[in-house]
């Protein structure tokens, strides 16, 4: 059960991750934050990565061998990053509609699918 909840709150905080690093080029793009110093947007990123880290600690924590989880430091490294860019190409074709995925981005996929086969041998 520990995977499961490791899995779920990695998904949930590379959602705040991508949201908290490219959330705030969608405001600018719609005028909300077009004004603001650079120094806010900043904090604004900030306060979505608390967030993140809310989650990303936990799942850590739950799914490291070391605490009693199913996975090694590599392993949660390695899920963690194929998790962060399947989560970022989901969001970036939701909120950022003229981004496509090209046969590159899919052969980068297989190759992350690759790693983590990899990882866990």
């Amino acid at each position: 059960m520990s995977a499961f909840y490791t899995i779920i709150l990695l998904i949930c905080s590379n959602v705040f991750m991508t949201l908290a690093w490219y959330g705030h080029l969608k405001l600018n793009q719609a005028g909300v934050s077009t004004n603001w110093p650079l120094f806010s947007i900043i904090l604004f990123s900030w306060a979505i990565a608390f967030f993140e880290y809310c989650c990303q600690v936990p799942a850590n924590r739950i799914g490291f061998i070391g605490n009693g989880g199913p996975f090694s430091l590599m392993q949660l490294k390695v899920i963690q990053e194929v998790i962060s860019l399947v989560v970022f190409c989901i969001i970036a074709n939701l909120i950022f509609q003229g981004q496509q995925l090209h046969w590159n981005h899919f052969a980068a996929l297989v190759c992350l699918v690759l790693a983590v086969y990899f990882i866990f041998k």
